[in-house]
């Protein structure tokens, strides 16, 4: 439930001009403001971009000179790291000073953590940058993976899965899982995907099965035992045929998105994938990809949502996790997280809201030789319940796992 801070933010951003002034300067803020001075923000936050990690290092070095808070990357590899170290301090009874204070945040994992009332707020109205330039009422925003916000995170970009190719080798691309099956079939060993416990490899066989499933809108319901084999059915028809031409002969799969870019980039296979419409555009610029490398997407569009943030109950710096938040909601740091050769993110800000310097900043941004604009990549397929997920992942270690 919103509290009475968000009702006054509404109010005051609905108001010509006033908004943005008011949230600032309200009494509440300055109170957070001064509490998070001398705080230290211990963010867990994926660390498998190394673009996404020196963006954070800027973060922190102007969340340090501006407020006074102090930002230590947590570096993690699997997401699940972020459900169990709080989820163990609740259980031991550690419910202050808990040893993290910032989540970057997916679907399946927000879902548990508010399920286990791990989460701290609602917070999201409090934070001046969310209430004056996000649509707080944009589904992408209110919903993850098809749960409620309810204000316990805040977006800061948003990602949509992409393939990526070399024009000058393959120059028509598949465009559909039934195209990308006979591609395979015709060029054994030049197809892969990343490991299915990565996120890249769980978010490609979704996209498999939103193309293949009869029933698209039973995806958005939690996945139970009288459905899943019947629903998933085509799909593990699909992927019999596809494994035994893919990359290595489907005995081994790149770690992650990054890893399948190095085998795209060294030869050995002629697509990758990617949640940022921007990556290929970025790994051209830095010289790992050749500039006939390109961006598309399915027919039928791709699975697209929001990165999130939240912050544990137990944080010891909820005042300085705020203070961040808001920094990264900030137009400056939406801009430069946007820019490709910086970090490539779609920004989560509504370009009505902003102040026409930065409307302007953002219009004349450079998004790249091999970006797709926001009308070539069309509305994205919604995320499914994070349980489909969770489900496919084992079902796919039953039946594939060497």
């Amino acid at each position: 439930m919103l509290n009475v801070w968000c009702a006054i933010a509404a109010f005051c951003t609905a108001l010509s001009g006033w908004g943005t002034a008011a949230a600032e300067e309200s009494v509440e803020w300055k109170t957070i403001l001064g509490r998070a001075r001398g705080q230290t923000v211990y963010w867990k936050a994926w660390a498998g971009s190394e673009a996404t990690n020196s963006y954070i290092q800027w973060v922190a070095k102007e969340a340090n000179k501006r407020y006074g808070v102090t930002l230590r990357h947590a570096k993690i590899v699997n997401p699940a790291e972020l459900v169990s170290g709080t989820l163990a301090e609740k259980t031991v009874g550690k419910h202050t000073g808990g040893s993290t204070d910032l989540l970057w945040i997916n679907g399946e994992n927000f879902s548990a953590m508010k399920k286990n009332g791990l989460l701290y707020g609602p917070f999201t109205c409090e934070l001046p940058n969310f209430v004056n330039y996000v649509d707080a009422n944009n589904s992408a925003f209110t919903h993850d993976f098809t749960v409620p916000v309810d204000g316990l995170e805040a977006p800061w970009g948003k990602a949509q899965f992409v393939f990526i190719y070399d024009s000058a080798v393959l120059r028509v691309p598949p465009k559909s899982m039934a195209e990308l099956l006979k591609f395979a079939k015709k060029n054994p060993g030049r197809f892969t995907h990343p490991q299915v416990r990565n996120f890249m490899g769980s978010t490609f066989l979704k996209q498999v099965l939103y193309e293949i499933v009869k029933d698209r809108s039973v995806l958005f319901r939690p996945a139970m035992e009288d459905n899943f084999d019947k629903v998933t059915a085509p799909l593990w028809t699909w992927y019999d045929e596809l494994k035994p031409h893919l990359w290595r002969k489907g005995r081994r799969f790149p770690e992650s998105g990054p890893a399948q870019n190095q085998l795209l980039a060294d030869g050995e296979v002629d697509i990758s994938m990617s949640f940022s419409p921007f990556e290929a555009s970025r790994l051209i610029l830095n010289g790992m990809f050749p500039k006939t490398v390109r961006t598309y997407i399915m027919d039928i569009g791709t699975i697209g949502n929001a990165n999130f943030l939240a912050i544990p109950y137990n944080s010891s710096a909820k005042e300085g996790a705020m203070i961040v938040i808001n920094f990264l909601l900030s137009p400056e740091a939406q801009w430069r997280g946007q820019d490709p050769s910086i970090r490539g993110s779609f920004t989560v800000l509504d370009m009505k809201r902003l102040p026409d310097q930065y409307r302007k900043k953002f219009a004349d941004l450079d998004l790249g030789p091999a970006s797709l604009s926001p009308e070539e990549l069309g509305p994205p397929l919604p995320e499914p319940h994070p349980s489909w997920m969770d489900r496919i992942i084992d079902e796919w270690h039953n039946r594939y796992a060497n």
